[in-house]
């Protein structure tokens, strides 16, 4: 892989907010590559897992299980940061799983220094700031979607908002997401 400031991920990052070379070392001094093969997984419910991840390479899927059935929550690829949410915040065992559904390079780094970076530069908690703000417009946008509109119309929002993971994501996991079973979104798809 790549070094961290010639990154994929680097240039996302910066497509948020502006980033500065000192920050940029600052975060990279604290990262080591990793990498996942297909259906590894990442997060597991239940257990602490200590590391964010930053993608550089791959499609990641989120999911719940409830009852023995998986809910997909959420996608993550190039650009994107994965880690528990009740872990960084709340201090709790992840509640969600998140799976390799391709081959995934990334960039790991502890949580414990994620959090210091965040209190330590303005730069990099604005980032993790926008980073929030922007997924909770998706989930809020994502909740009222499946509330209000029918699946065909639920199917075009997705494709138009995430094209890549149309083509690159299992029909079954696109379904979950949308909240309809696969037979009804195969039929919508053809």
């Amino acid at each position: 892989m790549i070094g961290f400031t010639e990154s994929l991920f680097l240039k996302s990052m910066r497509k948020i907010c502006p980033i500065s070379d000192g920050s940029v070392a600052l975060m990279a001094a604290r990262l080591e590559e990793c990498s996942f093969a297909k259906k590894d997984m990442i997060l597991r419910a239940g257990v602490y897992s200590r590391y964010a991840w930053l993608v550089e390479k791959g499609l990641i899927r989120h999911f719940w299980l409830y009852d023995g059935k998986e809910t997909v929550t959420s996608f993550s690829t190039e650009g994107g940061l994965i880690f528990s949410m009740d872990e960084l915040y709340y201090g709790r065992k992840s509640e969600e799983f998140a799976q390799a559904v391709e081959a995934v390079e990334a960039w790991r780094i502890p949580l414990a220094d994620l959090e210091a970076l965040f209190r330590e530069n303005i730069e990099l908690c604005n980032w993790g700031r926008l980073i929030h703000q922007n997924e909770y417009r998706r989930l809020h946008r994502s909740h009222m979607e499946r509330l209000t509109m029918p699946a065909e119309r639920r199917y075009e929002m997705f494709r138009a908002q995430f094209p890549e993971i149309c083509s690159r994501a299992p029909l079954g996991d696109i379904a979950s997401y949308l909240g309809m079973d696969p037979s009804t979104l195969s039929r919508i798809r053809s």
